[in-house]
């Protein structure tokens, strides 16, 4: 499927050289930006996007290199990322400073963008992040330089499974409208956009060492989320004692997150995963985004 074909919302920004898709929606500030995970586009995010717009204004798009944006070589570095966003809200004429909403590998960015841009973040809500301090608490078979082994070795989504890709997809996205749905669903089964998801990834632990090396991060009022629930397909191939003690791992860690600021809170979503914390977590994330926005 072509980068050239626009996008089923919004419109693409021309941004160093490159066309950068972004969508914004309502009016007022401080503006949302959400940030999406690795693999993940900013139309997945849909839902929150709608609902945060009728009280400020919302921003999604997609980073260089997924979803409807150009091109870019990858992996990159998060400065790379934070810097381009900078420069497409600039280019949209969104102003600032924003609320970053930030979902996995996205709150990694969002941390590495308030490093950078301090004066630009107003506050930081955090989805179930690549924490920069992430090695220090899960245990070993969860560590990031094993899941960038683990995806060098998925170079495409089996044949076989791709058809219940496609049916976990239409269901998460059930109330998207059709034409967005159908848009969105072919674009996370196209080989060319899983080979750039999984291209993405290959240099977490490297994003997490740039993030912990790269200076003060702002503080700001910050809200964690830390997802409890178990991704589709994860207890197949993962005992239930490992999961247990990752998610363990990970409210300790967003405790110590929410700790690290002078107004911060770590908010456990049970019944929500880590993938799909956006869609089945949905109310709680958007009530957590009023919140913030009330302390800023």
């Amino acid at each position: 499927m072509s980068r050239n074909v626009m996008p089923p919302l919004g419109r693409r920004y021309e941004v160093g050289g490159r066309q950068l898709f972004l969508d914004r929606a309502g009016t007022g500030g401080p503006a949302v930006v959400i940030l999406p995970g690795a693999a993940a586009m900013g139309l997945d995010y849909l839902n929150l996007h709608q609902q945060i717009s009728t009280f400020t204004t919302s921003v999604i798009y997609d980073r260089g290199g997924t979803g409807w944006s150009d091109p870019v070589r990858l992996p990159r570095t998060a400065a790379e990322a934070a810097d381009e966003l900078s420069g497409l809200l600039r280019v949209a004429g969104v102003p600032g400073p924003y609320v970053l909403v930030g979902h996995s590998l996205g709150g990694l960015h969002a941390r590495r963008f308030a490093q950078l841009h301090p004066g630009e973040v107003a506050g930081l809500v955090a989805l179930d992040i690549l924490y920069e301090q992430w090695d220090a608490y899960v245990p070993e078979p969860f560590r990031l330089t094993q899941a960038q082994a683990l995806d060098e070795s998925v170079t495409e989504i089996p044949a076989e499974l791709v058809e219940g890709a496609r049916a976990l997809l239409n269901g998460m996205f059930a109330t998207w409208p059709a034409d967005i749905r159908e848009a969105l669903v072919a674009r996370h089964l196209d080989p060319a956009a899983f080979a750039d998801g999984m291209r993405e990834r290959a240099n977490l632990a490297e994003l997490a060492e740039e993030v912990r090396n790269g200076g003060q991060v702002p503080d700001v009022p910050l809200i964690a989320f830390t997802a409890q629930g178990i991704d589709p397909g994860q207890e197949l191939y993962l005992p239930a004692e490992m999961l247990r003690r990752q998610n363990e791992a990970k409210r300790a860690m967003y405790t110590d997150l929410a700790a690290s600021v002078s107004r911060g809170e770590n908010r456990v979503l049970e019944n929500a995963s880590h993938s799909w914390i956006h869609i089945e977590g949905a109310d709680a994330v958007l009530k957590g985004i009023q919140d913030l926005i009330e302390k800023v």
